[in-house]
């Protein structure tokens, strides 16, 4: 069994639905420390380049467990995510598609960081077509940390194959995944284009997928995604 440990990201890019597409099972890391970074935003087009869609959140949560994170309600996130989005795309040709999630998620109650990331990567993962079971860490109670928080996490889901991002070659210790019994694989993904929006800025890679969403629809997506 093929498994994926990585944190929860809020309306990930496509690179991090083309691992899910290639494992058994998904891991999300809800245990480790929050860290500045996708877990509370990503990047969509607009007809100026990019621009960041965020989640503020309570300042005293910034070195806690992701699990832990409270988002930041006093401020004006939803509206201003909303209205980003709706500006840029409503005219994007699958927009209507997708419209009615989107606003009931904007205008839906959210305490926790966790809960809305995983609302929304179950709804992306439908739309992608990819149909694997997703477990917290946190409800796996994994020891040690990184190499050997893997390591344990494998040994508890019962997996033989870990699939890494390319990063992980700088910082995990390949040699005790050897020793364990566990085959180590490195995501090898090459990032397609596809049409957008706002051509005078040409092609922006690493958008969050709702781009790739809006702009070509469920079917054309998911065959992007999956390279036919």
């Amino acid at each position: 069994m093929i498994v994926v440990a990585h944190q929860p990201e809020y309306l990930p890019w496509l690179g991090f639905f083309d691992k899910l597409i290639k494992c058994d099972l998904f891991v999300v890391l809800d245990n480790v420390q929050f860290q500045k970074g996708f877990i509370n935003r990503n990047r969509v087009k607009t007809p100026d380049g990019e621009q960041w869609l965020t989640v503020p959140i309570v300042h005293k949560f910034h070195r806690s467990p992701i699990y832990q994170v409270k988002i930041h309600n006093n401020k004006k996130w939803k509206k201003d995510n909303w209205f980003t989005i709706l500006h840029n795309y409503s005219r994007a040709p699958y927009f209507k598609d997708y419209a009615k999630f989107f606003e009931k998620t904007f205008t839906s109650s959210w305490e926790t960081l966790l809960d809305l990331d995983i609302h929304l990567i179950n709804y992306l993962m439908s739309e992608l077509n990819i149909k694997i079971p997703i477990r917290l860490a946190s409800s796996l109670n994994p020891e040690g940390k990184g190499t050997e928080l893997l390591i344990d996490i494998c040994k508890k889901v019962g997996a033989d194959t870990y699939l890494s991002g390319e990063g992980g070659k700088l910082y995990m210790d390949l040699n005790r995944f050897k020793d364990e019994g566990i085959k180590v694989i490195f995501q090898d993904f090459k990032h397609p284009e596809y049409p957008q929006q706002f051509s005078k800025t040409g092609f922006l890679p690493r958008m969050s997928i709702i781009d790739l969403l809006f702009n070509c629809g469920r079917e054309k997506s998911v065959n992007i995604i999956r390279g036919i």
